[in-house]
């Protein structure tokens, strides 16, 4: 019998990666993974939320005589917040225009640009972010007091739906309400532009609302009113879901009150590029 030699050694098995290595190498995909696992479960959350209340929204006998004390407290206590908030906005803005525009363009644009900004950007989002410090952490303590003290319970043994008693009014008030603060600031910011043009910067009046009328449209102030509506329902939503899911004493309330202002100005800021994108981007005169 013929010889066929002896065949090669195998070559020897490749040592496996050291355990330290390996996690820095899973250490970001798995980080990744629970950050997308976690905005999925938040989503779903507000979804969920979301669906609850526009099923409790058809008990109108229950929220509809809380709707006007809401409105009271979201929208006519919060109008010195706005008007201060347009005071300074429109004479920062006054100025900021006459600086950049100093032998560039016309002294007139200072009117146009005012207006602009205000009514487009500044007034719905500068509002709403305050609002949102007021209003939702406002709420969120204060349902997240009656969760922790069991009211809530004791509403829905007298048979009322906690939603519809307390989250429907508050929703329905920021929508009706945020824009009226809004468009009180957009007004207000216009005049505080207006004077410290004719005070500070030695323009004229005529000069000043020949800028202001220039490119103004009706589209601007209802882009900046739906904006404003948005922001309302979406600070109020989520002030009334933080509230509603504070759990602990005291430090579970501020802790809600804490993520109720987080969120709803994250919320503002999301949405402010929402509607750039979707209703702004492309638009012509």
């Amino acid at each position: 019998m013929s010889s066929l030699g002896s065949l090669p050694a195998p070559l020897p098995a490749p040592p496996p990666l050291p355990a330290a290595p390996l996690a820095r190498l899973l250490g970001p995909v798995r980080a990744v993974g629970r950050a997308m696992l976690r905005l999925a479960t938040a989503t779903g959350a507000i979804v969920a939320f979301v669906r609850d209340v526009a099923v409790a929204a058809k008990e109108v006998g229950t929220w509809r005589p809380h709707v006007a004390a809401q409105c009271r407290f979201l929208g006519v206590d919060s109008l010195p917040i706005g008007i201060g908030i347009a005071i300074f906005t429109g004479i920062v803005l006054a100025l900021l225009a006459s600086y950049s525009f100093t032998n560039a363009v016309p002294v007139y644009f200072v009117g146009t640009l005012v207006e602009k900004t205000l009514t487009l950007e500044l007034a719905p989002v500068l509002t709403g972010l305050a609002l949102a410090g007021r209003v939702g952490a406002n709420i969120a303590a204060e349902l997240g007091t009656m969760r922790v003290t069991e009211q809530v319970d004791a509403l829905e043994t007298l048979a009322y739906d906690p939603l519809a008693y307390l989250v429907v009014p508050r929703i329905i008030a920021g929508v009706l309400m945020f824009p009226l603060v809004v468009g009180v600031a957009m007004i207000t910011g216009m005049a505080a532009g207006w004077l410290a043009s004719l005070g500070l910067l030695d323009m004229s009046n005529d000069d000043f609302v020949r800028g202001l009328r220039l490119f103004f449209g009706t589209f601007d102030i209802r882009y900046g009113l739906v904006k404003a509506a948005s922001f309302g329902a979406a600070v109020t939503l989520l002030g009334s879901m933080a509230g509603l899911a504070t759990r602990g004493g005291a430090q579970g309330v501020g802790q809600a009150a804490t993520r109720a202002v987080v969120q709803g100005a994250v919320a503002i800021l999301v949405l402010d590029a929402f509607w750039a994108v979707t209703w702004l981007l492309g638009r012509t005169r």
